[in-house]
């Protein structure tokens, strides 16, 4: 047997049913969900629950965070979609079409990611437009948390049926 064999069935390439896609996609959604526009939300829990010193760290954090995210968005926008659609085409076309299994599970990792960032680009948009001090701040990253979360819950679940299906599917072939 050759050492690229070796490699090979010990790392399974098809990602539905290797435990390390699974595991990143969790790592994925947790990072995701914890760090909204870049503040960890239990700074944004204890600012809610104390106010005071949480409270103005909270409002810097998110501060510096806007303005990074909003620049970026500004100076590169276009450039990022034009990629963004690049690849997500690239994806479609090679796990769809012709069945890379690896194309497709990076597309259901990368497409949902997509839709956060433009759900938090459009939250920085209104944080920088006026929502951006107190409670007001607090409670616009709270709802940007629970879209992150639905986003997740719902794409974790397309996932994993993706998988099973892909995984059943295979089965029956293999």
């Amino acid at each position: 047997m050759q050492w690229y064999e070796t490699i090979f069935e010990l790392i399974d390439m098809r990602s539905f049913s290797n435990l390390w896609f699974w595991i990143m996609l969790a790592v994925q959604w947790s990072m995701t969900s914890h760090w909204v526009l870049g503040v960890p939300f239990d700074l944004v829990l204890r600012a809610r629950r104390s106010g005071g010193q949480a409270l103005e760290d909270l409002e810097a954090m998110a501060r510096v965070n806007v303005n990074r995210l909003l620049y970026i968005t500004h100076v590169s926008g276009l450039w990022i979609a034009g990629f963004v659609a690049f690849i997500l085409t690239l994806l479609v076309v090679l796990g769809f079409y012709y069945g890379i299994e690896f194309a497709q599970a990076a597309f259901c990792l990368f497409c949902p990611m997509v839709v956060v960032s433009t759900l938090s680009v459009r939250s920085a948009h209104r944080i920088a437009d006026g929502d951006h001090r107190g409670e007001v701040l607090v409670r616009r990253l709270v709802h940007l948390r629970m879209g992150t979360q639905l986003i997740g819950m719902i794409a974790i679940l397309l996932t994993s049926l993706w998988g099973m299906y892909q995984n059943m599917h295979i089965g029956v072939l293999g």
